[in-house]
């Protein structure tokens, strides 16, 4: 007997449809750097072009995935904001060495063909792109009913961006006497699901549904709020002539916490001194250290705790700084300094 495609488990019409609704999410990314191509097997973009001019260009790539938040989203039925969250997890990493954001693609692996499904995840990355002033362009959508279960999917994504050789940031900028800010986060980002799913629907045995009362909203509200992406703000941070040369590190504060990460850009001989007094925990991971009775520096190791990106500045230019973030509708917090020492960064208390 003949067997067809769509007997293996990928049904081409399904997988067409689904292709025919993502130029228009695509294309609303574009920017002037991106050369038309039709047909083409890849994606094209030039680099000197839309008034910009390198003269010795560095490129900086970064890749990451969603995680198990993955999983809060399939519970919740909501896959609209996923997107976002791949797209800050890559572009979020590239900003960390001064990178002007350029172009994103990402990748979709589904079960079975889903045109809805896979419109919503790409539409979450549009946005995503479109709020880091990346081109979304092209990617790559996977249909593998063998290697994933009924309504399972996972998704990938890699951001390419630029930055002047001379203006690289990696770290050893960094002098003691900098100050370190820290930029709130939107909450969890897209780390630690592993932690917060065990504490919250495991130990706590609440569904997506429920409401909390503490935070005004539902579990699904609470957990599959998006990554916030510092692409803006990093920018004017780093362009605006009068921060010219006060920028000296940045870190993204992902798995591994607040010391972990921001002991990543402190030189040798040098010390990260956070002090965990000088910001407010948001209450959702206080509300989630409750359910799952969690130690505290279990906490600060997994979760950002509130910041999601920090900071190094020279100390003449913070109040600069933190007017320039607060120009961008984020709150930024004084949580310590640079200073000589042993451990590339600890807490104070």
């Amino acid at each position: 007997m003949a067997i067809s495609y769509k007997d293996a488990g990928v049904d081409l019409e399904s997988y067409e449809e689904a292709m025919g609704r993502l130029p228009a999410l695509i294309q609303r990314t574009q920017t002037p750097r991106v050369l038309p191509l039709m047909g083409g097997f890849a994606g094209l973009f030039q680099l000197q072009g839309d008034q910009r001019k390198y003269k010795d260009p560095v490129l900086v790539s970064g890749t990451d995935g969603v995680g198990t938040k993955i999983k809060v989203a399939m519970l919740a039925e909501k896959y609209d904001s996923i997107g976002i969250d791949l797209v800050g997890m890559c572009v979020n990493d590239c900003l960390c060495l001064g990178a002007e954001p350029l172009f994103f693609l990402d990748y979709v692996a589904l079960g079975k063909d889903n045109p809805d499904l896979t419109t919503a995840l790409v539409k979450g990355v549009s946005d995503g792109c479109l709020q880091a002033g990346a081109a979304l362009l092209g990617g790559e959508t996977a249909i593998m009913p063998d290697l994933y279960a009924p309504g399972d999917f996972d998704l990938a994504g890699f951001c390419v961006g630029v930055v002047e050789r001379e203006q690289v940031l990696d770290g050893e900028q960094i002098q003691s006497g900098d100050v370190l800010l820290g930029i709130e986060s939107s909450g969890f980002h897209s780390n630690g699901y592993s932690l917060v799913r065990k504490a919250v629907f495991d130990v706590g045995q609440l569904s997506v549904q429920d409401h909390v009362a503490e935070l005004g909203m539902t579990v699904a509200e609470a957990l599959l709020v998006p990554t916030r992406i510092y692409a803006e703000v990093v920018q004017k941070l780093l362009h605006a002539p009068a921060m010219a040369g006060q920028i000296s590190g940045i870190a993204h504060i992902t798995g591994g916490g607040l010391a972990e990460n921001t002991g990543r850009i402190i030189p040798a001989g040098l010390q990260a001194r956070i002090d965990r007094t000088r910001w407010q925990v948001p209450a959702v991971f206080n509300w989630v250290q409750k359910l799952g009775d969690i130690q505290r520096e279990e906490m600060y190791r997994v979760f950002n705790m509130g910041l999601g990106l920090v900071i190094a500045v020279r100390p003449d230019a913070v109040d600069h700084a933190r007017d320039l973030i607060s120009g961008c509708q984020l709150n930024s917090h004084l949580i310590g300094s640079v200073g000589q020492g042993g451990e590339s960064a600890i807490y104070a208390n």
